[in-house]
């Protein structure tokens, strides 16, 4: 009996190189659900790559990564004095949920607006990258509501996602040591799920001076690319009886 997973690649738009990696694997790998983020230099070339592919597009929400959409002024909780996002660093280590939910609203609909100008229709999934807080979640679901969004809520504390009634479990190692993501995606594609379905992130890419120096998943992201674009992998899964789903297909 056929079994269902999803394979996830996030971060299009980041920057050139993972732009590249993650279009190899989409038109040469497994990839058939991507996170696009839309307020990066890069974004609108790295959507140019994946445009005419047969995949499910999602709306990847950036709060600690490149430049608001939203006047930076009208967003201070979230900005920096250089007007650019606060890190990923400066969330994961406050006391506080110092993010203002008026103001994340503003952003995450600027940015949901920015997406349906670039690719002509609303996305087929929502979630946000890297940074997790009360009010951003909170900001997410508003915004979801608002537009009947496929809203895939994620609170760092191991318990699956649910969308619509099926649950998602995730399998997502890449920041683990030795990580080996062919191990990662055999681990989920084992694994049993009454009620749902094994899924796995991946944030493949190639490396820029960009990543080098704005991220802090470097290599991780080139072993990805290799395994997702490796045809004894799409083997393994053939032999498994192993079908790669979209978040559309739940």
């Amino acid at each position: 009996m056929t079994k269902k997973m999803i394979v996830r690649a996030d971060d299009l738009g980041y920057s050139e190189a993972v732009n590249l990696g993650i279009a190899k694997t989409v038109h040469e790998g497994l990839i058939n659900n991507v996170g696009f983020m839309v307020n990066m230099p890069t974004s609108q070339a790295g959507y140019d790559l994946i445009k005419d592919a047969d995949i499910d597009l999602g709306l990847h929400v950036v709060i600690c990564q490149g430049r608001p959409l939203t006047d930076a002024t009208k967003v201070p909780s979230i900005t920096a004095e250089n007007g650019e996002f606060k890190a990923s660093k400066v969330y994961r280590t406050a006391k506080n949920d110092f993010v203002n939910l008026d103001e994340v609203v503003l952003e995450i609909e600027a940015q949901y607006q920015r997406f349906v100008e670039i690719v002509g229709r609303k996305p087929d999934y929502f979630e946000s990258h890297a940074v997790v807080s009360d009010n951003l979640i909170k900001g997410l679901q508003i915004v979801a509501d608002r537009h009947q969004l496929n809203f895939l809520k994620f609170l760092w504390d191991d318990q699956p996602i649910t969308l619509h009634d099926k649950k998602l479990y995730m399998y997502m190692e890449s920041m683990g040591d030795n990580y080996d993501p062919y191990q990662t995606l055999k681990k989920a594609a084992s694994a049993e799920y009454d009620d749902g379905y094994a899924m796995m992130v991946n944030h493949p890419g190639y490396l820029d001076w960009y990543i080098l120096t704005h991220s802090s998943l470097t290599v991780p992201r080139t072993h990805e690319v290799a395994m997702l674009t490796d045809p004894k992998m799409k083997q393994w899964l053939l032999e498994h009886e192993i079908e790669l789903i979209r978040y559309s297909q739940i």
